[in-house]
């Protein structure tokens, strides 16, 4: 009986001192602990020392300050034409206000996460899935703008939304395989003709300047002839005009005279000469005998009797 008697006081000690020891709380940073007493809300609880009442006092609600991220499962939804994907994301939220969070909403996880599946299938219905696929930011952020504006009773805020992967059925991805070989292999074709086309214009305008260049290099090369030529013929003319002025002058000195009509014989002499060769018929002018009187007649400018 007293070992009855001395248990049953000994499980009522080690009760009171859990409780005790139960009202000692120590909070981490970042953490808070909403605390009721007699059932009603009291305060919170920020990092630090604190002492509880016990038996009155009561730590109903603990929650973590920091961002949290919570997965939002994989769900089927339809595209506005009709294609049914496999979409799934990650909310990343933080708790503002520990009290509406406690008590505004059972659970705002579960919430949020619903909220977020329920705005997807809205968002991703009135896209085509094309644009479904390209239009990632867009989903999100809608489905940010549409989470932030209901949680703001429950005491979060919704910083964003992440869709992680967009899966269309199998038979889908097949086909956009193939439309997207199609595509490359019709790019690769139009780059070919592109290509050749550029080739064959390079080609035609190398032509083109060549033939150009040769035409410019063959105007050139006659105008620098014309032009040798033009001086060649000056050069020719001042040289026999003053090859004359010089015999004029010759002349007109003492002995000119004969010394032209010298030149003139020794000229007529050797022209001769070369004209009268073997099988070869002349006339020969009348007074050819008489030399010295047809040398005169051609330094003074008469023509000799046939």
């Amino acid at each position: 009986m007293e070992f009855a008697y001395l248990g049953f006081w000994s499980v009522i000690a080690i009760y009171l001192i859990y409780k005790i020891f139960r009202c000692i709380r120590i909070i981490p940073a970042q953490d808070v602990l909403i605390v009721e007493r007699l059932g009603k809300y009291s305060r919170t609880l920020r990092a630090g020392f604190h002492i509880l009442i016990p038996f009155i006092d009561r730590d109903a609600y603990y929650h973590t300050l920091k961002e949290q991220s919570i997965d939002v499962q994989p769900q089927i939804c339809i595209t506005h034409d009709n294609v049914q994907v496999k979409v799934d994301g990650v909310i990343y939220l933080k708790i503002i206000d520990p009290v509406r969070a406690s008590y505004g909403i059972e659970d705002f996880q579960f919430a949020a996460i619903q909220l977020a599946q329920t705005t997807m299938r809205s968002v991703i219905g009135t896209m085509e899935l094309d644009k479904t696929i390209g239009e990632k930011d867009l989903i999100n952020s809608t489905i940010v703008a549409a989470i932030d504006q209901a949680s703001e009773p429950w005491g979060i805020k919704v910083n964003r939304y992440e869709i992680l992967n967009i899966v269309p059925p199998k038979s889908v991805l097949d086909a956009m395989e193939k439309e997207k070989k199609a595509q490359i292999a019709k790019r690769s074709q139009v780059l070919l003709s592109e290509g050749e086309r550029d080739s064959r214009i390079n080609r035609s305008l190398g032509f083109k300047e060549e033939a150009v260049n040769k035409s410019e290099g063959e105007k050139q090369r006659r105008i620098n002839s014309a032009e040798g030529k033009a001086t060649e013929i000056e050069a020719l003319a001042v040289a026999t005009a003053k090859g004359i002025e010089a015999i004029a002058g010759a002349i007109s000195e003492q002995g000119g005279a004969s010394a032209i009509k010298l030149q003139i014989t020794k000229a007529f002499i050797h022209n001769f000469l070369s004209v009268a060769k073997e099988n070869t018929e002349i006339l020969i002018p009348a007074d050819v005998m008489n030399l010295p009187t047809l040398i005169a007649n051609l330094t003074e400018g008469k023509k000799p009797k046939a």
